[in-house]
This record gives structure tokens, C-alpha cells and sequence, in this order.
């Protein structure tokens, strides 16, 4: 029976005075930390969060770039279409081209076409020839936007000629979903 009043104090606690002053100081330690952890909590749960000013999800600037690009395009390939109309193709383009041009050219800040190459064909001459006359007849282009130049001052752009059998084009940047049948 005294063993097990002694092991109801220790559980208890009412044995802890006549063990001695190590754990009374043991729990007056634990007890200013309880208090200080409390204070403290205290504090911060006063505190009020801001969130911040500006928002938080940010377009990076390659996506901004990314934006003015296709943009400029766009307007590249209409100048293209107005000072060439007689070669614009309008419709369904056919099912089996003639010909895909793709050009590469470089353009200053100006809109001034400093350089013009093919720079993938089926070997149609015909067709790249009129790619290339279509792209000088076209400048100079609307002038880029600054943060689209590199160092010199260009900017360099591909663009795709669709050809049907007629000689007709569309621009790969306007073009139409092609015929399904082959007529």
C-alpha cells in the first residue's frame, strides 16, 4: 500500500516537495516558459498580416515578348497581303499544295527589309521567287517594337508562303484550314 501511494504522488505531483528543490526549480522553469510562450503567442495573434500592394502573379517578360511578337507578325503579314492582293488566295487553300515557302528576313527599327533568304522550300521557283518579290514589295514593314530588337538594332522573322496550284498564297499567320479532299 505504501508503494502505491508513493507512485500516486509522484503522478500526482504532491510528491515533488519532499523529493527536494531540483524539480521544484525544474518546474518553475517549465512554468515561465508556459507564461513566455503564452505572452508571446499572445503578441503575434495581435498582430495584424498586410498582404502585399502589387499582385502576385507577374507575366515574365518572355511572355510580354512573346505577345508583342505574334502581334508584330501580325501586322507584318498584312502589309504583305495589301501591297500584294492580286497573289492573296481567299478561301479553303487546296488539300495537296503546291508549295510551302518558309523565308527568313531581317527587319531594322525602321521596317526596312535588310535581308530576305528561303529558308525552307520543296524546290518550287516559282513559288519562292514570288515569296521573296511579295516580302520586298511589302517594305518597309510597320516598324518593330523596341524590345523586340536585338543589340544591332533587327530583329529577324520567318514567315510561311502556302501555295496552291493557281500561284495563289495565304500567309501561314492567316491562313485557312486546308480542303480535306483532294479534288
Amino acid at each position: 500500500m505504501l508503494t502505491r501511494t508513493r507512485h500516486l504522488r509522484r503522478l500526482t505531483g504532491r510528491f515533488a516537495p519532499r523529493v527536494g528543490t531540483p524539480l521544484l526549480h525544474a518546474r518553475g522553469v517549465t512554468s515561465a516558459l508556459t507564461v513566455v510562450s503564452v505572452l508571446a503567442l499572445a503578441a503575434v495573434a495581435g498582430c495584424t498580416i498586410t498582404p502585399p500592394q502589387r499582385p502576385l502573379i507577374i507575366a515574365p517578360a518572355a511572355a510580354l515578348n512573346s505577345a508583342a511578337l505574334d502581334q508584330y507578325r501580325s501586322e507584318v503579314a498584312k502589309r504583305i497581303i495589301e501591297r500584294s492582293p492580286s497573289y492573296v488566295l481567299h478561301g479553303t487553300p487546296q488539300a495537296m499544295l503546291r508549295s510551302l515557302v518558309v523565308v527568313s528576313f531581317t527587319v531594322n527599327r525602321n521596317g526596312e527589309v535588310l535581308q530576305s533568304s528561303v529558308y525552307r522550300t520543296n524546290g518550287d521557283d516559282e513559288a519562292e521567287s514570288t515569296a521573296l518579290a511579295t516580302l520586298r514589295r511589302a517594305s518597309p514593314l510597320p516598324q518593330p517594337p523596341g524590345k523586340l530588337l536585338n543589340g544591332r538594332g533587327q530583329l529577324e522573322l520567318f514567315e510561311d508562303w502556302l501555295f496552291n496550284d493557281n500561284g495563289k498564297f495565304q500567309l501561314r499567320e492567316f491562313a485557312s484550314p486546308q480542303a480535306q479532299t483532294i479534288d
